[in-house]
């Protein structure tokens, strides 16, 4: 089944200079996916130009008269600009005419849009933001919440596990994802009583619940999927890019210090060119809104062309996964379970 991704290029700090060479990489790397370019036509027509690339059968443009700026308010933009590159984008998921939207604009304004165009699936009070992480093991941990919710009540944490193991199975073909919630410790006496109660509920899922894990398990691959709130999350992303700028930072100064480290480090740069593929955090730029009835995945802002293209494959493995369904189906079915766990147990 061929795959159509509606593409804001005009969002994200560099705009079509970043969006349009990314998706015209990307068609020709995938020749099932079409790819829509939704914005300005006058700026889309020249960067097609520049790139010597006319529009046909798989690679269209769609106009918009509106871009949302990086700082704008997410409330104005939303009511504001109904014409602008992301909300068309969105709208042309909502109507069915792409699979996924792909997104380096504002993102609470993204958030805004998409959950108000496309609402929540049902069962689901919030969206959430969903990255994978690259783990010592060479295999991958799903995060979620990484900052559309500050706070989040025990039902909401168990959604997000629902959600994260739902997304878990669907991309990476796993039966029964391993589900961790983020805590201060691993014992069951720590952390707060909102992760308390929501420990008590995923018990009673059918998930493949592990209990508590800690911030070093994320990066030690201890579980598939981690499940926290907002705050927490985006927190840990935050610092997690920081110590990876910070250790290249030093890496490359501690390179440069002399001659005989430069030598050094002409001597390593095998080793350090494959280190840099296996941990190039633009290979893990695109996040997922999950719990929204249509695929939408956010890029960084500042992303390159290279970060960008994996966004647009993050998009396309949601849409061939069928994960919009996998999740609605898997939601269903673990609140079914909840409540007649609920309706065994006899009043007090």
């Amino acid at each position: 089944m061929d795959i159509t991704v509606a593409v804001d290029a005009m969002g994200g700090d560099h705009g079509t200079h970043v969006t349009v060479p990314a998706a015209l990489r990307f068609l020709r790397d995938n020749p099932d996916v079409n790819i829509v370019l939704v914005g300005l036509p006058d700026a889309l027509a020249a960067e097609l130009i520049a790139h010597k690339v006319e529009v046909g059968p798989r690679l269209r443009i769609h106009p918009a008269s509106e871009v949302v700026a990086m700082d704008e308010s997410p409330q104005l933009a939303m009511k504001n600009k109904k014409d602008s590159s992301m909300r068309v984008a969105i709208n042309l998921v909502k109507s069915g005419e792409a699979n996924a939207c792909v997104s380096a604009g504002n993102t609470g304004a993204l958030m805004a849009t998409a959950r108000f165009v496309l609402k929540t699936i049902p069962g689901i009070d919030r969206p959430a933001i969903a990255s994978l992480m690259p783990t010592m093991k060479g295999s991958e941990t799903l995060m979620l919440d990484l900052g559309a919710n500050v706070d989040s009540s025990p039902e909401q944490l168990t959604q997000f596990a629902i959600m994260g193991s739902a997304m878990y199975g669907a991309i990476k073909q796993s039966a029964s994802p391993t589900v961790g919630l983020l805590n201060v410790g691993s014992e069951d006496i720590k952390g707060n009583e909102v992760v308390k109660a929501a420990t008590e509920l995923l018990r009673q899922t059918r998930l493949n619940f592990a209990g508590y894990v800690e911030g070093n398990d994320i990066y030690k691959g201890t579980v598939d999927v981690v499940a926290c709130d907002g705050f927490t999350g985006n927190i840990t992303l935050k610092a997690s890019e920081g110590v990876a700028q910070m250790f290249s930072t030093y890496l490359k100064a501690e390179f440069s210090r002399s001659w005989l480290s430069k030598l050094m480090a002409m001597v390593a740069m095998p080793v350090l060119k494959g280190f840099k593929r296996k941990l190039d955090p633009r290979r893990y730029n695109g996040a997922s809104f999950l719990g929204l009835r249509g695929i939408v995945v956010k890029s960084h802002g500042g992303a390159d062309s290279v970060a960008f293209y994996w966004a647009l494959a993050q998009a396309v493995e949601e849409a061939r996964a069928g994960l919009i369904q996998r999740i609605t189906d898997q939601v269903q079915q673990e609140l079914q379970h909840l409540q007649a766990a609920d309706a065994a147990v006899p009043n007090a």
